[in-house]
């Protein structure tokens, strides 16, 4: 594997403006058709995760590359590789319940970090579905650890 290095400030500034606009018409195009119109990013498949805003507390929707793991689904918080992790982790982490949007289907799930056990059964299921997965991991090594995220079927009373 090639040797990355951490991006820059300016490069992870430009990528968080990247990710959040860019972001925003994924998920508006999205919804508006059910899934069928830009479901995947580079050939791994998008589904959209609706949370809590940890600070604000008001619904945030974030385009998300996934793997389903049996009946969960399974996320990472890699931001591109940045240095610092995606919002939307510190409002699972906040607020587990939430909803994950998979083509046309949206399902109720809780959210756990996935044991280190679990990650190392995971991230080699997640990089043969997004090869970058092994790139963003290489530029925050020593700089952070890229958690897994597990969307268990939440349980109904």
């Amino acid at each position: 594997m090639a040797d990355f290095k951490p991006y820059s400030e300016s490069q992870e500034k430009f990528g968080t403006w990247l990710i959040r606009n860019i972001g925003k018409w994924q998920v508006a195009v999205y919804r508006a058709t059910g899934g069928k119109v830009w479901n995947t990013f580079l050939g791994a498949p998008c589904a959209i995760l609706t949370s809590i805003g940890h600070k604000s507390g008001t619904i945030r929707r974030t385009p998300l590359l996934f793997l389903e793991d049996g009946n969960n689904v399974v996320i990472a918080a890699s931001k591109g590789g940045m240095s610092k992790p995606p919002v939307w982790m510190h409002n699972l982490r906040q607020h587990p319940n939430c909803e994950i949007q998979i083509g046309a289907k949206n399902r109720m799930v809780t959210a756990r970090e996935a044991s280190p056990e679990e990650e190392e059964r995971l991230w080699p299921l997640l990089t043969a579905i997004y090869a970058d997965f092994s790139q963003y991991r290489a530029r925050t090594e020593g700089v952070r650890h890229i958690p897994l995220f597990v969307l268990e079927p939440r349980k109904t009373n």
